[in-house]
């Protein structure tokens, strides 16, 4: 048994839970991943088993219980500081910071319109809201890149929490089949690409259960 455990919804639904586990991942660490179904009957009991919040993701690491990504990031960060989860850059760590927390709490039209369903494609109308969300998120990245991107493929170099907060955008963004920019694009492909993302793609594709109608 791992000493760190990770409990995580749906993997083809989740993507708060995609959020965190990536975090997980790039730590290099070795850890357990238990998946409590969402939507059913008994799946908020189970999740209070483990989480005081009664949501996913939380994080077991012996005594210590962590909820909510970004704090489970930070937790990670913290823990392992030869994973660099934040860059190292003053200035580049502030924006990184700030551009999660601008994920967590942003973005509602593009999630209530485009939920995560990583194993499906959909056709839907880009109404005002959603598009202003896409062009918002689009010229976040371009920002980032161009100002801290040098040396990797991601939003500030190597992987740091940031990508991990935007990489379940990039699903949406391929389950509703929305064109980017070439620059934009290009992220979007290196997260797709990304090992890790890949293995949660294939572990979603697999998964047996089906909601059929998801919101968030």
């Amino acid at each position: 048994m791992a000493d760190f455990t990770i409990y995580i919804g749906n993997k083809n639904y989740s993507s708060w839970s995609l959020r965190a586990w990536l975090m997980l991942k790039q730590t290099g660490v070795a850890f357990d991943e238990v998946v409590i179904p969402i939507q059913t009957p008994t799946t908020r009991g189970e999740i209070l088993r483990h989480s005081p919040s009664g949501k996913v993701p939380a994080l077991v690491h012996g005594p210590t219980v962590v909820w909510e990504s970004l704090a489970i990031g930070e937790y990670l960060a913290e823990t392992f500081p030869s994973a660099k989860l934040w860059p190292e850059n003053t200035e580049a760590r502030a924006l990184a910071r700030a551009v999660s927390a601008e994920m967590h709490a942003g973005f509602v039209p593009l999630r209530q319109h485009f939920p995560m369903n990583m194993r499906s494609t959909f056709d839907r109308e880009l109404i005002p809201e959603i598009q202003g969300d896409i062009d918002r998120i689009g010229a976040l990245w371009l920002d980032c890149r161009k100002r801290f991107g040098d040396g990797g493929d991601f939003l500030f170099g190597p992987f740091t929490i940031a990508d991990a907060m935007y990489a379940p955008v990039v699903s949406r963004f391929r389950s509703f089949k929305v064109a980017l920019e070439p620059e934009i694009e290009a992220y979007a492909a290196a997260i797709t690409a990304w090992p890790a993302y890949q293995e949660w793609l294939a572990a979603a594709k697999n998964e047996p259960m089906v909601i059929e109608k998801w919101e968030f």
